[in-house]
């Protein structure tokens, strides 16, 4: 059997197990040994099994992943994020729209203090929508903002995507998280001009404030601020610790999460139940990371073992000339599995086969993490599955999901605009990280 059909027999019965709703993990694991097995035989499978697991697990990399859970987790649980938004809503409530802007912003800053998309919609869901529509926004407009700008955290350092991104591409990690600052916050300004856009032409959407209301809001800005002064601090500290070579990824989430741990009790914003539970949910998260993570590590070997790799990098070096019509196929592959897998099963699932590609056609491995997480992204809105709109839908149970769908494809539509900048224009992503010592 020739490497090329054997590959895609062994993607067919993955994927084939992830639609029987056998976990991730499990699935690439039983696919990796069996396929193991069937190449070179049962005891090297087995060697493979013990061996690449621990060796993936040690990566010192690795561990910033848990630090940034814990800083994410005690963010969510101190109540950082309606701080954030009380004010976002304060500072720009004057806008068309402004209470939709303001839940964009607000989950900008969400998404740098606590890393998991989620989390950020599901916070800024139990905040912005009610008061939303109680201020007669479009249903649509309300719920589809929060699903869409919650997707931000994937993105926005600290990003746990990112940091996976880079331990399986070998690239730095700091590098990357840097990376992730201009097209993040770039996707934040198009969904700005998206609501203040479509506000200002249909006002129906979303009813501006009296003037008196906006002079009453004016009047609590800076008391607004004192609020998210300290976080803001924090978050300013670790991308500038990590811009500036001051500290590791490790490092930075260590110290994030010892700071936001902090901030909450000086704040007052924290109890020991809360802790406990934010200890919990960074060690669940983690496990699950990990656990996807090992089995992703031994279909790499898999692939790299059978030859399918070297295959594909060398039918991939025949399109150096025209890279572009690659990472649009590229694209349409991710398109495609961001419609029924979750984002860290469609990123590991994706990597051992595309990363030699990008290697094979001299393309910048930092450039493509950001295109990649971004893809990633976009899945967490796209019908059918699309996680966050299930969470948005989860704390707003009177909306429709086809509503949350509705108000979710116009940011889709800017989306695709941000994608085409950065497609067509890397330097928008490299000129942060080329600037780093």
């Amino acid at each position: 059997m020739d490497p090329l059909t054997f590959g895609l027999i062994t993607l067919g019965c993955m994927l084939g197990l992830i639609a029987l709703r056998v976990p991730i993990g499990v699935a690439l694991g039983v696919v990796s040994v069996l396929g193991l097995a069937y190449v070179r035989n049962f005891p090297i499978a087995l060697s493979i099994l013990r061996e690449s697991p621990f060796a993936f697990a040690a990566s010192w990399d690795l561990t910033a992943i848990p630090m940034f859970l814990l800083m994410g987790a005690i963010a969510n649980h101190s109540g950082i994020s309606s701080a954030l938004f009380r004010a976002a809503r304060l500072w720009f409530s004057a806008l068309p729209g402004g209470l939709a802007v303001a839940a964009n912003m607000a989950s900008v800053g969400f998404a740098a203090a606590c890393g998991s998309s989620l989390a950020s919609s599901a916070a800024m869901g139990r905040l912005a929508i009610p008061e939303m529509l109680r201020a007669g926004y479009d249903r649509a407009l309300a719920t589809g903002v929060v699903a869409s700008a919650g997707t931000l955290a994937a993105l926005i350092p600290p990003s746990i995507m990112l940091v996976l991104y880079g331990v399986f591409a070998e690239v730095s990690i700091s590098r990357l998280l840097i990376a992730g600052i201009v097209p993040g916050f770039l996707t934040a300004a198009a969904y700005v001009a998206l609501i203040v856009i479509r506000c200002k032409l249909n006002p129906a959407l979303a009813p501006r404030l009296s003037d008196e209301e906006l002079q009453t809001l004016k009047a609590d800005r800076l008391s607004a601020l004192r609020e998210v002064w300290p976080v803001t601090a924090l978050i300013l500290g670790i991308i500038g610790g990590l811009y500036g070579g001051i500290v590791t990824p490790t490092e930075a989430g260590a110290t994030g999460a010892a700071l936001a741990l902090l901030i909450a009790i000086l704040q007052r914003r924290i109890n020991m139940t809360s802790f406990i539970d934010s200890l919990k949910e960074s060690m669940s998260g983690t496990a699950q990371i990990f656990f996807v993570g090992m089995g992703a590590v031994m279909y790499t070997r898999l692939l790299s073992l059978t030859g399918v790799s070297t295959l594909l990098a060398d039918m991939v070096g025949g399109y150096a000339g025209d890279p572009l019509m690659v990472i649009l196929a590229i694209s349409v592959v991710f398109l495609i599995l961001g419609m029924f897998l979750d984002p860290l099963g469609i990123m590991l699932i994706t990597l051992p086969v595309f990363l030699p590609m990008m290697k094979a056609l001299g393309l910048d491995l930092i450039w493509f993490g950001i295109i990649v997480v971004k893809y990633v992204e976009i899945g967490m809105i796209t019908p059918p599955l699309g996680m966050n709109v299930f969470v948005v839908k989860s704390v707003t149970p009177s909306v429709p999901i086809w509503t949350i769908y509705r108000g979710v494809l116009w940011f889709l539509l800017a989306e695709v605009v941000v994608m085409a900048l950065l497609i067509g224009f890397p330097q928008i992503t490299l000129f942060l990280p080329n600037l780093m010592r």
